[in-house]
């Protein structure tokens, strides 16, 4: 628990860049501390005007501030005022000549630091903060996110006690490199205390370049062979398309194999098999190779008469004699080779009470 990962910091070099692009050697604190008063700065000065993210580069003597907004109209003001009066003062700041963009973010709707702001304002306004991230939930998802998770801490509700409430909907994959989320904070200055607020947002993956050219190149092939087929009429052949005529002989490969299995015990493929321990092996695909691996001896081939493989309950010389039937039918059919014969069996009758104690008594006065 408590063990989180930044899921920018997380892809930085994989799929997300850096906010600031430079490097520096002994200078390193300076110019940290310069970013940080130059995005202060910014945020101050264009406090209500959805200002997304602020990005810095440097060169030897110049410093590139692009700032990324919604509303570029109002950042930029009548006539360019606004951004030249900002302008003149980073530059007052840096120490340097500054050049300052201005770029618009075309659908804020899917920008998590403003969602995030815009959840915290209307919390800010006393709106249900349930309403609020289920609107920006629809508002984002309408607009093509693949999924979107917003979580409040604090005392969210005017509640007496600190808590988390999350809403999500669609799938957000923390764990995948390639997938685009981004990820911001806000925080909800309440009369009661302040609420944090988490957005992610999740847009969909990010292919790699070698990737996206083996797509683009695959369907440039699908175009050209599409096209020869109209013209020319003949359908070109497919990779990976397996035709009839083949999938015909691995049929017939896969039956001459198992018959070759059968005919290696030493049996002709077309007679039976009798093996030692009274299993019948039949000719034909449903054959199971643990029958013939189960020989204890050499097999011996049939007559021409077949035998049904019987049952492991049933005795294999005894004949079915149903009740009541006469011991006639019986001898007949030991005559007639049918049944082999055995030994006389004298009919039992069950003994009467009054007999068992007359035979106990017999026995009694033996001894």
């Amino acid at each position: 628990m408590g063990q989180k990962v930044h899921p920018i910091g997380f892809r930085l070099g994989i799929t997300k860049d850096w906010q600031s692009r430079w490097y520096a050697g002994k200078h390193y604190t300076e110019m940290l501390q310069e970013d940080l008063r130059i995005r202060n700065v910014v945020a101050s000065k264009y406090k209500d005007d959805d200002i997304a993210r602020v990005e810095i580069e440097r060169a030897s003597n110049q410093v590139t501030v692009t700032v990324h907004t919604s509303r570029p109209g109002i950042v930029i003001g009548r006539g360019g005022q606004r951004v030249d009066e900002t302008r003149s003062l980073l530059e007052h700041i840096a120490g340097k000549r500054v050049r300052l963009n201005i770029q618009e973010v075309s659908q804020p709707e899917l920008d998590a630091y403003l969602v995030a702001r815009s959840v915290a304002q209307q919390m800010e306004r006393r709106i249900s903060h349930r309403r609020a991230m289920k609107q920006a939930i629809f508002r984002a998802m309408e607009r093509g996110a693949q999924g979107i998770k917003i979580s409040c801490a604090g005392r969210v509700g005017s509640s007496e006690y600190a808590r988390t409430e999350t809403l999500h909907e669609g799938r957000v994959p923390l764990h995948t490199l390639r997938a685009d989320i981004d990820y911001a904070t806000a925080t909800a200055h309440t009369t009661l205390g302040t609420i944090g607020v988490k957005v992610y947002i999740y847009k969909g993956d990010i292919i790699p370049e070698y990737e996206k050219f083996e797509a683009d190149s695959a369907a440039a092939l699908s175009k050209v062979s599409l096209e020869k087929e109209e013209k020319t009429g003949e359908a070109t052949p497919t990779i990976g398309v397996v035709e009839p005529a083949e999938v015909t002989d691995k049929i017939t490969e896969a039956v001459v194999s198992e018959e070759s299995k059968v005919s290696e015990v030493g049996a002709p493929v077309g007679e039976d098999v009798k093996i030692g321990t009274g299993a019948a092996v039949t000719k034909g695909p449903a054959r199971s190779r643990a029958k013939v691996k189960s020989a204890d001896a050499k097999p011996e081939i049939k007559g021409e008469k077949e035998e049904k493989p019987r049952s492991r309950g049933k005795s294999k010389d005894k004949p079915k004699v149903s009740v009541g039937e006469s011991s006639d039918v019986v001898e007949s059919s030991v005559a007639q080779g049918e049944v082999k014969p055995e030994k006389e069996h004298k009919e039992s009758k069950p003994r009467s009470r009054a007999k068992f104690k007359a035979d106990a008594e017999k026995e009694s006065d033996k001894d």
